[in-house]
């Protein structure tokens, strides 16, 4: 059971929510060439190119965190900071998340790979309805502490990806999710490449209301025995 604050117009509230579907929506830029650079990204670590763009993986529900330290098997892992759909029985809300990833399994298969690492989720929600008009002008951030140094990671308008409703459209010809539903949209290339880290800071700008919605966590590493 996850729980939020929700924050639209004046009110905000408090819920608990069970998700039952995760999906996260792989290769998800507007822009044919960032796209391809994040692939050549990911090439670089030995990740195969992708068979379409976007793609769409179903991840188990369970793993969705938020919790303030993720512990992950071997160092090989790093985050990643998306915009986060939620479909609840009175409409879609917006959130961020980092769909941490074991680079190492990446290279044997994406989907695997995604399976194997726990997906960090703000406690914050703002109304889809609200940011909708103007959602080309929200802001993504993340740093990253390496070696002991806070490190911007990420930055871009989310702009560089496609929007909530065309994801939608392509994953379940709709205009929205069904109740229960979460979907993760897409990231933007790293800052000096993807590499690991042992904190992941993330947040999401919205300068037209004038709010942001912020969330973290450490990276506990668990040694790998053979």
């Amino acid at each position: 059971m996850l729980t939020f604050e929700r924050i639209w117009g004046e009110r905000q509230d408090h819920v608990a929510v069970e998700i039952d579907t995760l999906i996260i929506a792989g290769w998800a830029g507007r822009d044919a060439a960032a796209i391809e650079h994040h692939i050549e990204e990911l090439e670089a670590i030995g990740v195969p190119r992708p068979s379409a763009v976007p793609l769409f993986y179903r991840v188990s529900a369970g793993l969705l965190s938020q919790a303030g330290q993720l512990q992950m098997l071997g160092p090989d892992s790093s985050g990643e900071i998306e915009p986060v759909v939620l479909s609840l029985a009175d409409g879609l809300w917006v959130t961020i998340g980092s769909d941490h990833t074991d680079r190492k399994a990446e290279a044997a298969g994406v989907a695997l790979s995604k399976q194997l690492c726990a997906k960090a989720l703000a406690r914050t929600l703002w109304r889809y309805d609200e940011v909708a008009p103007h959602w080309d002008s929200l802001i993504l951030r993340a740093w990253a502490v390496i070696d002991g140094q806070r490190r911007l990671y990420q930055e871009g308008a989310v702009a560089a990806l496609r929007s909530p409703a065309d994801l939608m459209q392509r994953y379940g010809n709709t205009a929205t999710l069904p109740s229960g539903s979460l979907m993760f949209g897409g990231t933007l290339g790293a800052i000096g490449g993807i590499r690991s880290a042992s904190r992941f800071e993330m947040e999401l700008e919205d300068p037209v209301l004038g709010r942001k919605i912020q969330h973290a966590y450490d990276i506990a590493v668990l040694p790998v025995i053979a």
